[in-house]
């Protein structure tokens, strides 16, 4: 393996677990609500721990995981409000001028600073993200969300669901992942929801559907994992339905 495992904490990303070849490699786009000290959103304080800067919970949830043999993650390091890492670097929602209804002034950037951010948060992540794939060669790739079940500016929209999967082109490994999680007791799972991977599903579409690799993507209600006790549930609950997966992989 020709990765740097010394470099496990950059400005970019940061990986928790113990690289192992034929595991499963969890990746976390939206995982931290840090905001470099130099830039400026022009925002208020309180909107740096809401759905919009980063999907609360699953940070947690995917380190829980990597407690396990088998299991790396690699997760973003600042808010999806500085660079939105599930998006393509030449759409305008990569880096977002306005979300769920709050301005981010911050954000109104001319061409050259737009791909400063690029280039600093973005371009290291993918590289990363990679290459870890290319040195592993996962059984597996899990892609880690959380969902909020209220939008400000959608109050009517009921998002039920405990967990959705998402996917796009392939869809053995999704399949199967419905398969298990519907065996989950009392577990209410949605496909392809709350959002369709055919629509936001770009680190996967880019680091998995373009090379054949195995992945599955999950949003879990941001409710459900606020606390320990549901981090702890429903890490449980992926470490059990992706060994099935990688099982029926085989």
């Amino acid at each position: 393996m020709d990765v740097d495992w010394e470099n496990s904490m950059t400005e970019a990303f940061e990986i928790s677990g113990v690289p192992s070849e034929g595991g499963v490699l969890i990746v976390v786009d939206h995982a931290s609500r840090h905001i470099p000290d130099d830039i400026d959103l022009g925002i208020s304080p309180e909107y740096t721990d809401d759905h919009i800067a980063y999907d609360s919970g699953i940070a947690q949830v995917a380190r829980l995981m990597t407690e396990h043999g088998g299991y790396l993650a690699i997760l973003s390091a600042n808010s999806r409000l500085i660079v939105d890492l599930n998006r393509y670097p030449d759409e305008a929602a990569v880096i977002v001028e306005s979300s769920d209804g709050v301005e981010i002034p911050g954000n109104h950037l001319c061409a050259e600073e737009r791909q400063a951010r690029l280039d600093r948060f973005f371009t290291p992540y993918h590289e990363r993200v990679a290459a870890l794939i290319a040195d592993l060669q996962p059984a597996l790739v899990a892609s880690l969300h959380s969902f909020s079940p209220v939008l400000r500016y959608r109050p009517d929209l009921e998002r039920p669901w405990d967990m959705g999967i998402m996917y796009n082109e392939h869809q053995t490994a999704p399949r199967l992942a419905l398969q298990f999680l519907g065996e989950e007791d009392g577990l209410i799972i949605g496909d392809q929801m709350p959002y369709s991977g055919k629509d936001l599903n770009a680190t996967m579409n880019r680091q998995c559907e373009t090379i054949g690799q195995p992945y599955i993507g999950v949003e879990v209600r941001q409710d459900l994992i606020r606390e320990e006790a549901g981090q702890r549930r429903f890490a449980d609950i992926l470490l059990r339905s992706c060994d099935k997966i990688r099982t029926a992989l085989a």
